[in-house]
């Protein structure tokens, strides 16, 4: 027997199994649980609250990108046949 993707592979025939998934509450909760026994109440709550400033600052990069883009020159580069 050999497990892919979401099958049972046996000789002479395949099984397919049911993925089920969790309810989003019980993820969350079960998320938070892990979160508080591994690092502890506070440092979860920390965790949670994180800012997510990764992304905005991957934002303003692109930004900056568009503003000092030559856009003819651009389109020519990728929609030009080679």
């Amino acid at each position: 027997m050999v497990w892919q993707s979401g099958c049972l592979l046996r000789s002479g025939g395949v099984e397919m199994k049911a993925t089920r998934y969790m309810e989003e509450e019980v993820i969350i909760k079960k998320g938070i649980e892990a979160l508080i026994k591994e690092l502890g109440a506070v440092e979860a709550t920390r965790f949670i609250t994180m800012p997510k400033r990764k992304r905005m600052e991957s934002v303003r990069r692109h930004r900056g990108w568009q503003k000092q883009l030559d856009q003819e020159k651009f389109f020519n580069e990728v929609f030009t046949k080679k």
